[in-house]
């Protein structure tokens, strides 16, 4: 098998010809699919022109994949959240403090309701090819360093919302402590915002692709950061998910960890028939040699992975989260992609 995709997130959802510009120079890059980051701000805002955008990356030859992007602060992305700034309520707490946690509780029907109203308007409204699903996770609160736990001990959510599922379904108050229940109970909460949107966008239009892209962990005794969705074959399984994804490793990390998370990567999305993607990391961070990239997408390509994406457009060039050379960095993806894909 060869990789067939070659995708790019893009943030400037706001002037239909600037969007084109930029999407011409993707195509340059190689590019075969762009993933809008939609966030809350731009919905209530520019919610007009997102259309527009979509069907002008159809028309240069572009897929088009929409990424609900920081809703809630429950997926990934540095924008704010709308619903938060208007809900004082329905956020996650920590389990250890009891402190309310700047993260929607995506196990309130308040969040959900919200949730689903976000992105089957967008499916009515636009003719994107599909939702990305961006590194969902309950929330980490600040907290000590664990050897057997990799970011500390304590852990959400332990909101009345939660508290009261928990105790409904076993019988006994939800612990304060990381029990095997506990992780069940947050796999399976965690798992159904995502699968039953998905269902009734499918219901919607049985032609939407819907890609779920999950923290890269190793998930074992020193690693393991229990973000909701670690239980790759629960996430793969579901009916609803056309490609599993797992998201960008920083380039500092050792070559064998990049392995270990492809190969697991591509078994578990060929176990449940779903469609394999790996990440490059194209902002902030840049390799110490750029070959690196190179080295990296080869791996990917000889281990089977089915599509590439890389976050984002031009290195992330002009804002705060710009790779160094963040221009050559962008350059450098658009050769791999170009390369992978055999285009001159």
């Amino acid at each position: 098998m060869s990789i067939s995709s070659t995708a790019i997130s893009y943030y400037s959802l706001n002037y239909v010809e600037n969007a084109e510009r930029d999407f011409t120079e993707m195509l340059e890059h190689g590019c075969t699919t762009v993933i809008l980051a939609v966030s809350e701000f731009e919905f209530d805002f520019w919610r007009p022109n997102i259309p527009k955008i979509v069907n002008a990356a159809h028309k240069l030859g572009l897929k088009v994949l929409l990424d609900p992007w920081g809703i809630g602060k429950y997926f990934g992305g540095e924008q704010v959240s709308l619903f938060l700034q208007n809900n004082i309520e329905n956020r996650q707490v920590s389990a250890l403090t009891g402190e309310k946690l700047p993260a929607a509780c995506f196990n309130t029907n308040s969040f959900r309701d919200y949730f689903q109203r976000f992105c089957l308007s967008l499916a009515k409204e636009t003719d994107a090819d599909g939702f990305f699903w961006d590194e969902p996770h309950y929330a980490f609160p600040k907290s000590y360093a664990s050897i057997t736990g990799g970011a500390g001990d304590d852990w959400a959510c332990r909101c009345p919302v939660c508290m009261k599922k928990f105790q409904d379904y076993y019988g006994y108050e939800m612990p304060k402590i990381m029990t095997d229940d506990v992780k069940q109970f947050r796999w399976r909460e965690a798992l159904f915002i995502l699968s039953d949107t998905s269902r009734k966008l499918k219901e919607m239009k049985p032609e939407l692709e819907i890609t779920c892209c999950v923290h890269a962990t190793l998930n074992t005794y020193y690693v393991t950061e229990l973000r909701g969705y670690d239980n790759w074959d629960l996430v793969a399984s579901c009916p609803y998910f056309d490609v599993f994804s797992t998201t960008i490793i920083s380039w500092e990390l050792p070559g064998s960890f990049f392995e270990n998370i492809t190969k697991r990567t591509v078994d578990v999305a060929r176990k449940y028939g779903k469609q394999s993607e790996r990440w490059l990391m194209n902002y902030y961070k840049q390799p110490a040699d750029f070959k690196q990239m190179d080295e990296v997408v080869d791996l990917y390509e000889r281990l089977g992975v089915d599509r590439l994406a890389a976050w984002t457009f031009k290195g992330g060039y002009g804002t705060v989260l710009a790779a160094p050379d963040a221009l050559k960095l962008w350059d450098r993806l658009g050769k791999n992609y170009k390369r992978v894909l055999k285009i001159k």
